[in-house]
């Protein structure tokens, strides 16, 4: 295949330093991209007591941010293979920033649509920028370790947004957490533009064509690839289940068990810092294991079962809340293998494609679930709302291991 991006830089060992830098830096626009995908959805009881909105309604809104960031994304890893990393991912905080300001001044149902393609349109450009800043700038022995600080920021982002809008909405109002979460994006911006050499990536050229030479594959052969369609399906069932717990949790437990908004929202930033804990310990997990796709089913199957007896609605208002939390751990800990995974089945040259396509199964999983799961929500079956996500979850296992099976023998890490 014609290489667009060069993989070298990943191979050559560099400085601990120089390599915890990259990756901190990329660690924070990462968490940046998470907390905006929470803009919306913790503000979803507000919407609903202001503007009149239904459970269905809302999730619409998550439905555009997710199809507009999906399709995006896709585009982006094109664009990141052609002219590098660094100008997207610069791109996508100013858009973030946009949207909140949009959000602070939003006065109906149109408003927050607009918001949401915003804020998705800057959404777009992250994972195809992340991962091939990470592949090409961090030495090949910590990769691992990378993907796990990649994730684990993640989780830390959506575990902020929670209490960064809680804590600012109940002293200022919601309008104006808007504006201090706009605030906060162009800090981060200036902060990485301050250490932009860092962020730096290399584009190769095509060659010309040489006559008689084998003629070059065309940029859009890694289509062909079965394997890259499951690990499409891997990311699409997986965050359907992730979508519930971000969208409607809150909603479930006060419903179920008669539990506060605080104590709801404090438990979803729980989720999401059992998952920070889940990721630092899977990338462990990932630069010892052989076999990642093992280590993404067997979490994912931990998850299923725990976010399941959530559903049954046994476990008592205390006792859902920490085995929801738990279940996040449980997930955390494949993300580091999850990555992995996608790496061994990425061909060479075409990161920010491969990345940008199969993680666009990411924003498709979270278009699809509020959706169908915002019907449940609307009709009351709130229990049977998060034995569907285990479910799904659940299917997510099967894909993990069909990536497993196509990409052939694991290479020793």
């Amino acid at each position: 295949m014609t290489t667009t991006t060069l993989q070298a830089p990943a191979a050559v060992a560099a400085p601990f330093k120089q390599d915890a830098t990259v990756i901190g830096l990329v660690g924070l626009a990462h968490a940046s991209s998470h907390f905006g995908h929470l803009l919306l959805p913790l503000l979803f009881p507000v919407f609903m007591q202001e503007f009149g909105l239904s459970y269905s309604q809302l999730g619409l809104l998550m439905t555009v941010f997710f199809v507009v960031s999906g399709v995006g994304q896709a585009c982006a890893g094109f664009v990141v293979d052609r002219l590098g990393a660094r100008p997207l991912l610069f791109l996508a905080l100013a858009l973030f920033a946009a949207a909140c300001v949009a959000a602070s001044m939003v006065t109906g149902y149109t408003g927050l649509f607009a918001v949401a393609a915003l804020a998705g349109l800057g959404n777009a450009t992250f994972h195809p920028v992340d991962f091939t800043i990470l592949n090409q700038r961090v030495s090949a022995p910590r990769l691992g370790y990378a993907f796990s600080a990649h994730g684990l920021t993640g989780n830390l982002g959506w575990a902020l947004a929670p209490v960064f809008f809680a804590g600012l909405g109940a002293l200022f109002g919601w309008r104006q957490a808007y504006l201090a979460a706009a605030v906060m994006y162009l800090g981060v911006m200036a902060l990485l533009f301050v250490q932009r050499a860092h962020l730096h990536t290399t584009v190769a050229r095509k060659p010309e064509p040489v006559a008689g030479a084998q003629k070059a594959e065309h940029d859009m052969a890694f289509m062909k690839l079965p394997v890259v369609w499951w690990c499409f399906g891997f990311f699409l069932l997986s965050t359907m289940t992730l979508a519930v717990v971000q969208s409607y949790a809150v909603s479930i437990l006060k419903a179920m068990h008669g539990v506060s908004f605080e104590a709801a929202t404090l438990t979803i930033s729980s989720y999401m810092l059992c998952g920070a804990v889940g990721m630092f310990i899977g990338g462990f997990v990932a630069a010892k294991s052989r076999h990642s796709d093992r280590v993404v089913a067997l979490a994912m199957a931990a998850g299923a079962v725990l976010l399941a007896l959530c559903g049954t609605g046994l476990l008592g208002a205390t006792g859902t809340m920490v085995v929801l939390a738990i279940t996040g751990f449980a997930v955390g800990i494949g993300g580091p293998s999850r990555d992995m995974m996608i790496k061994k089945a990425t061909p060479k040259g075409a990161t920010g494609r491969v990345y940008g396509l199969v993680y666009s199964g990411l924003d498709t999983g979270f278009a699809i679930s509020p959706l169908v799961f915002g019907v449940f929500m609307d009709r009351g079956w709130y229990g049977s709302t998060l034995l569907g996500a285990a479910l799904v979850l659940l299917l997510s296992v099967g894909a993990a291991l069909g990536v497993g099976k196509r990409t052939g023998a694991p290479a020793s890490a």
